[in-house]
């Protein structure tokens, strides 16, 4: 069973904006200025879901002059990505398992 932390650290990466997010930053550090660029969206709505990545403990951040930049956490998807493979695991060794009805 999935803990409370992943099944929220689940919705915060459920909504598209923030997974489109996850993924420029798997790929390179970027400060909210490249994110705008990317994204196409608001600098404010692009600053409260870094903020909600922040504070799932996806992103880490470094202040550089007037910028902050963001890197991804990958010990953080790294560890939902395990819950998920013992998750099917699971599924593939219980897939004979059938409850009878009453």
């Amino acid at each position: 069973m999935l803990t409370s932390v992943e099944t929220d650290l689940i919705r915060v990466l459920a909504d598209p904006l923030r997974l489109q997010i996850v993924n420029l930053l798997a790929k390179e550090t970027l400060c909210t200025t490249h994110l705008v660029e990317e994204t196409g969206a608001r600098q404010t709505n692009l600053s409260n879901h870094l903020r909600v990545l922040r504070e799932a403990g996806v992103v880490d951040t470094e202040p550089c002059g007037r910028f902050t930049y963001y890197r991804l956490r990958p010990d953080v998807i790294a560890r939902l990505a395990g819950r998920f493979a013992e998750l099917a695991e699971t599924a593939r060794s219980a897939a004979d398992n059938k409850r009878a009805c009453p």
